[in-house]
């Protein structure tokens, strides 16, 4: 069966029209945005679970020693369901504004870096390592605070 002619002319038409190629784009970014939000609402449901019962299992045995062996895990598990709300607002964000905001961004990757420190074991790390997490929390804080204090733009003069 030949194609017919008027299929031919509209993909065509949608191929050389910016606007119909560009709001097919924008229908599947929102698309993309709203699976990675639902992912990220289950992600942050199983991590909140595993939290709980991490601190059932660990809270109800008496163990005297249990704030020194797990307190950083039980940091590390809270810094990580706060990471991911995290996610989720940057995501919810672009679906509001259409927009990524970098200050939401850096200060995502500033508690990501904050929880790699907390649960660290300096045993276990070079020096190295231990420089370039430093050189990475500097870079970040700088960056942070040079997107705080530029005045906002309006996208919308």
């Amino acid at each position: 069966m030949a194609p017919q002619p008027r299929r031919i002319a509209r993909l065509g038409q949608f191929w050389s029209d910016s606007e119909s190629f560009l709001k097919l784009v924008s229908n599947l970014e929102k698309f993309v945005a709203k699976v990675l939000s639902l992912a990220m609402i289950v992600v942050i449901i199983v991590s909140t679970i595993d939290l709980g019962i991490f601190l059932i299992k660990n809270l109800f045995v008496f163990d005297p020693f249990f704030l020194k062996t797990a307190l950083f895990e039980v940091f590390g598990m809270f810094l990580s369901v706060l990471i991911a709300l995290e996610i989720l607002e940057n995501i919810t964000a672009y679906l509001r504004r259409n927009v990524i905001q970098v200050e939401l961004v850096v200060a995502t990757s500033l508690i990501a870096i904050a929880r790699k420190l907390i649960i660290l074991d300096v045993n276990k790390i070079s020096t190295g390592e231990l420089f370039g997490l430093g050189f990475a929390v500097l870079a970040l804080a700088i960056s942070y605070w040079i997107v705080r204090s530029a005045p906002p733009r309006n996208p919308h003069p």
